[in-house]
């Protein structure tokens, strides 16, 4: 072994993570510049109007889901609020808003790079993963300034570094607030619970469970109490949802309507454009059924091997690439949230999920959004293999991860080196 491997693959001590940290960080924000500047500031679809709107009618004393409907969890409402607050508006809630994601960004940086040193990275490891999850967001595209997915993937960040560190009781606190900030997050609740079961016993789990459940009850029970029709129509619109156009049965459907000529029509309903007909509706069911299957399969597989740190991080990150690729929605910025899981994986697995992470970023920003609506009204030849070609990356991404989980000598792969 040279000096040089020897000294990548060694720890890095708190000094040595920290400087890393603040390279990480600046990194991230030029990065973030940028996505300001030449071509990304062009044709960019935004949701900050939708965010100002809710957030404005907070701030001038309505209640969600009473007074006016809300899309999304009420875990989510704070990050609609504060940039509204004094009466904000227009540019002024824009701003606001792209700075408070980029505090969310810096935030998820600083928790995976905890994660990493307790983990026992070594040096090539930390700067490798912190590298990537600082250009992630440039590589995906100006979608990450005006969506809020920034929030629910540094909650995750936060309660990852927490498990990681045995600090599980703080860990699912967190966990429950990413839950009831996106219910994504919820996938990942019982690959937490059996890791603690499995190293702590069933008392402890059953208190990370409680306190995770008081959280979201915290943020849910509020709502329910004035306005439950309001909260069960929010949470019905995400369930109901058609085969959305940028989804794995989607991409097939529109690379076949080019190859075989077969039929395709869009509407958009739900705040999204998605295919519609009787084979667009078999498709978003099968993928419904198909995402549940592997989801349970993948707890499976956690539950009934050891309960190591490397396999509760390849636990999450394959529930959650299988709840995004095989899901009957598949919007850009879901990939936000594999952000701060994919350079917590170490090893040539860890290299190869990294690759691929890179891939389905870089293929969304191809069309995302300067070809979107090429792709939704027009069907665009090119768009139409581009989104395929993301979201067969994501399959790939899926099925390496998950041999991570069912890889038999897990404390090999936990030493296998740096990524």
């Amino acid at each position: 072994m040279t000096t040089l491997s020897a000294s990548s693959s060694r720890p890095a001590d708190a000094g040595y993570a920290a400087a890393a940290t603040l390279v990480a960080v600046v990194l991230f924000l030029v990065g973030w510049a940028i996505l300001h500047r030449g071509f990304f500031a062009h044709d960019q679809i935004v949701d900050t109007p939708v965010y100002e709107r809710y957030g404005s009618g907070i701030d001038s004393g309505q209640v969600p889901y009473r007074d006016f409907a809300v899309e999304y969890p009420p875990g989510a409402l704070p990050v609609f609020v504060m940039p509204a607050l004094g009466g904000a508006r227009g540019d002024t809630y824009r701003r606001r808003f792209e700075a408070l994601m980029a505090f969310l960004g810096e935030l998820l940086l600083i928790s995976v790079a905890v994660a990493l040193v307790s983990l026992g990275a070594g040096r090539g490891w930390l700067l490798a993963a912190l590298g990537l999850a600082a250009l992630a967001p440039l590589l995906l595209g100006p979608v990450v300034l005006s969506r809020f997915d920034l929030w629910p993937a540094a909650l995750t960040a936060v309660a990852l570094a927490a498990l990681v560190r045995d600090r599980l009781r703080l860990g699912h606190v967190v966990l429950g607030a990413a839950v009831a900030a996106k219910l994504y997050a919820a996938v990942l609740v019982p690959i937490a619970l059996v890791y603690v079961w499995r190293r702590r016993g069933g008392r402890e789990a059953l208190i990370c469970g409680g306190l995770l459940l008081a959280v979201v009850a915290i943020a849910f029970v509020p709502f329910l109490l004035v306005a439950p029709h309001g909260v069960w129509d929010s949470l019905w619109n995400q369930a109901s949802r058609p085969l959305q156009i940028e989804s794995l049965g989607a991409g097939l459907l529109l690379v076949s309507h080019h190859v075989f000529g077969t039929g395709a029509t869009m509407e958009s309903s739900h705040g999204s454009q998605n295919l519609a007909g009787t084979t667009a509706d078999a498709f978003a069911f099968a993928q419904s059924v198909l995402q549940l299957s592997a989801l349970v399969a993948i707890w499976l597989l956690f539950a009934r091997g050891p309960a190591t740190k490397t396999r509760l991080l390849y636990a999450t990150a394959a529930a959650l690439v299988a709840f995004i690729a095989l899901g009957k929605v598949l919007s850009p910025q879901f990939l936000i949230w594999l952000i701060p899981i994919v350079p917590l994986l170490r090893g040539r697995r860890g290299l190869t999920a990294a690759m691929l992470l890179v891939g389905a970023l870089v293929a969304t920003q191809l069309w995302f959004p300067y070809r979107y609506w090429d792709l939704a009204l027009h069907f665009g030849t090119l768009e139409s293999w581009l989104v395929l070609l993301r979201d067969l990356a994501l399959l790939a991404l899926l099925w390496v991860v998950v041999r991570g989980l069912v890889d038999r000598d897990p404390e090999r792969l936990a030493a296998g080196g740096p990524a």
